[in-house]
């Protein structure tokens, strides 16, 4: 399983901490470092069952120096793609890739469903 996470991110810990515990093991990068390309994340966005909206980060700098919050209603589902593959702040973490699903953000609930 692919686990993009930032590791100054609180959330990426908390769920990094989750899998741990569970003795799950993950390949873990660094989603600024080696963000997922646009060919990946069109595949996770079809495999996750969400809008392609809740992959971005709106806590986030990128997202509002970018003027995202007045631009995703304007754009395009390849301009969306292109925008989070060449940011990786721009995109909502932990992802985590099980191979059948994909997970964006970190909620106990469905990780529970690795176990």
């Amino acid at each position: 399983m692919d686990f993009y996470h930032y590791p100054k991110c609180g959330t990426c810990r908390k769920a990094s901490r989750w899998l741990q515990e569970h003795s799950i093991e993950v390949k873990a990068i660094d989603i600024v470092q080696d963000p997922p390309s646009k060919n990946r994340l069109k595949d996770y966005h079809e495999r996750s069952g969400r809008e392609l909206k809740a992959f971005f980060n709106t806590s986030g700098q990128s997202y509002r120096q970018g003027g995202f919050k007045d631009k995703l209603a304007t754009m395009s589902n390849a301009q969306m793609l292109e925008a989070l593959a060449n940011d990786g702040k721009l995109i909502k973490r932990p992802l985590l890739d099980t191979g059948e699903r994909v997970f964006v953000g970190f909620r106990e609930e469905d990780y529970e469903a690795l176990r």
